[in-house]
């Protein structure tokens, strides 16, 4: 195994002219770990990872992919480097079938130029298999994709990464807008894709479901990086501190005679 992370951002900053929404983050996903992002809103975490994704390119700092220096200046760069983002709206068509959602944009072709065509024949086999082996039985995969339940779509999307050459998936809150059960479908799915040695970075502000997939936790808190933490080195309780303010959190409290 390599001595080097899959991925590391070094020194991060961001600048929006006075603004400064990124100050010195630093973060590391190896291989085969789920590193969760923490934070509420307005902690930097999407213009973290739209950094990481090649949408915003850093005021400062350094990233590596692979043990090589990156300069993303698109998100075309970070894809071809083997980063995937799914973003929480998912980017699908809900009236196109699955198999043109999972192919849009890399559809396989049959024939030679000018009479190449769309082979679906071949796009409904893989389609139908790559779900299958994340135990999503799909019947027809010319179904409009709008018809699976909110888990389903997710992971369509993440399979659709991961069929493509993903080294690193970024997911993007995938669990915010789900139900119990949908929300154990992803976090069942990203463990399997865990164990097939990609990197993920999970971005939530939901410490419950980071914790159940979670190797390692950066908390990110008004652009800086508050800590990072290997599993067991911090419960629940202290992340979800740190994600709501920490210190100022206790003093609140203090103030109100432990009411908050």
């Amino acid at each position: 195994m390599a001595d080097h992370p899959l991925v590391e951002m070094r020194g991060i900053e961001k600048h929006f002219g006075s603004v400064i929404a990124l100050s010195g983050v630093d973060l590391s996903v190896d291989r085969g770990q789920v590193l969760c992002l923490l934070g509420d809103n307005g902690a930097g975490k999407s213009t973290l990872i739209k950094t990481l994704s090649g949408v915003h390119r850093p005021t400062r700092g350094e990233m590596w992919v692979d043990g090589k220096r990156a300069d993303f200046s698109s998100p075309r760069d970070a894809l071809d480097a083997g980063i995937a983002t799914v973003y929480q709206d998912l980017a699908m068509i809900p009236l196109m079938s699955i198999t043109r959602n999972f192919f849009m944009g890399r559809e396989p072709t049959r024939g030679v130029w000018p009479l190449r065509y769309f082979d679906f024949g071949e796009a409904d086999r893989v389609a139908r298999e790559e779900m299958h082996r994340i135990g999503i039985d799909v019947r027809d995969p010319n179904q409009a994709v709008g018809t699976l339940s909110g888990g389903e779509r997710q992971c369509v999307a993440i399979a659709r990464a991961v069929y493509f050459g993903a080294k690193v998936l970024i997911l993007d809150e995938p669990t915010s807008a789900l139900g119990v059960r949908q929300t154990s479908m992803v976090l069942k799915y990203v463990s399997m894709v865990r164990q097939k040695g990609l990197g993920v970075v999970f971005i939530t502000h939901n410490v419950r479901h980071a914790h159940a997939v979670g190797d390692k936790f950066t908390v990110l808190n008004r652009g800086r990086t508050l800590g990072t933490f290997e599993r067991g080195e911090a419960d629940l309780d202290e992340l979800q501190n740190l994600m709501a303010g920490g210190l100022e959190l206790q003093e609140l409290s203090a103030d109100l005679g432990g009411t908050v």
